[in-house]
């Protein structure tokens, strides 16, 4: 079964600095029948402003991580951590029994876009950690290539689930394929561009929820970037 989220019925809200759409309930958007999927809590498509961002704030027992689409985000946390994001990194914090972080747009020109997104883990209160890794657009062109797992595999970062994230750079006419295990679903998120699942077609910011099928196909309507979702 598949079920669509189309991208213009998501939760939306423009505060100026910040123009945000929510997959899920977030913060004043509610809407019982999205509140997540599987362990999948959080996608939000964010665009922040030149010099603008989060102030401090605190995290506790989840998964956050966030990929970057255009422009930079500057991070800082409680425990140390500070880098620039870019278009490639993925970033993954383990909140565990509580983090402050801060994230904000360096550029006094340019605008960031970018996906956050929350999965809960599978235990709770432990100590916070972080990662983040690079993803070419080599890596990424005409493949599914992984970018966050339970395990860390295949040069992923890691993750306190059993959830593995995969990126695709898709192109006119590629097609691609994933096997869906016995009793696992999946959600597809079309960062940008038009693709073709199966049958049915998804533009940028289009949604869908995947059960009960032995697998999936994308193929490219031009290019395109889209992350996949394998939960249990």
């Amino acid at each position: 079964m598949i079920k669509l989220r189309p991208a213009n019925e998501r939760g939306h809200a423009d505060h100026g600095w910040l123009n945000t759409w929510h997959t899920f309930s977030f913060n004043t958007y509610y809407d019982e029948n999205y509140m997540g999927f599987r362990a999948l809590r959080v996608i939000n498509d964010d665009r922040v402003q030149p010099g603008k961002g989060f102030g401090t704030h605190p995290h506790q027992d989840m998964e956050i991580v966030t990929y970057i689409l255009d422009g930079m985000l500057q991070h800082k946390d409680s425990m140390g951590n500070g880098s620039i994001i870019k278009p490639g990194d993925v970033q993954r914090m383990s909140a565990g029994k509580g983090i402050l972080h801060s994230e904000f747009n360096p550029s006094q020109d340019d605008p960031v876009h970018l996906l956050q997104v929350w999965i809960t883990p599978d235990r709770k209160g432990v100590d916070p950690t972080y990662d983040q890794k690079h993803f070419s657009r080599e890596e990424k062109l005409g493949t599914l290539r992984l970018i966050a797992s339970p395990d860390g595999r295949d040069g992923s970062v890691s993750m306190r689930q059993d959830a593995s994230i995969y990126a695709t750079l898709i192109e006119n006419g590629t097609e691609l394929s994933l096997p869906i295990g016995t009793g696992r679903h999946v959600w597809v998120h079309v960062a940008r561009g038009d693709v073709k699942l199966g049958e049915h077609k998804l533009t940028g910011g289009d949604g869908a929820a995947i059960s009960g099928e032995a697998s999936l196909t994308l193929t490219g309507l031009g290019a395109a970037e889209v992350l996949l979702f394998d939960l249990a």
